[in-house]
């Protein structure tokens, strides 16, 4: 059996279908590996880590359940985030959301800490 392997007596699932995904670029300028393992809010993942995380909030990585993406210090590599769905509440993490992800005040605050705590963050151009 593998990590977040499933197995049922109905018919053929797709996990993810119909959510709404993007793939974005992630540089990590740390000195250490990091690694993001597959329902972390991707928005709030290690400070070392580049890329838009306008574009991540309120999603985490497309992968299956238990398994995770490593990246070694100076690598660039391509993910898939898929949007949380259910409750969409997240707490703990980096301590930057707390909250509902739709709340609109909750969002705001949220920049605000990532911004405050010096997060890599390179918007989409």
């Amino acid at each position: 059996m593998k990590p977040g392997e499933y197995y049922h007596d109905g018919p053929e699932l797709e996990i993810n279908a119909g959510r709404t995904t993007v793939q974005l670029k992630v540089t990590n300028t740390g000195d250490r590996p990091v690694q993001v393992g597959s329902h972390f809010h991707f928005f709030e993942v290690n400070r070392a880590l580049v890329f838009d995380r306008e574009q991540a909030y309120g999603r985490r990585l497309d992968l299956l359940s238990g398994t995770a993406i490593r990246f070694e210090p100076g690598d660039v590599k391509e993910v898939q985030l898929v949007d949380f769905s259910g409750e969409r509440k997240v707490y703990g993490l980096n301590g930057l959301v707390m909250g509902q992800l739709d709340d609109p005040t909750v969002r705001k605050a949220a920049f605000q800490r990532l911004k405050d705590g010096s997060f890599g963050n390179e918007p989409s151009k």
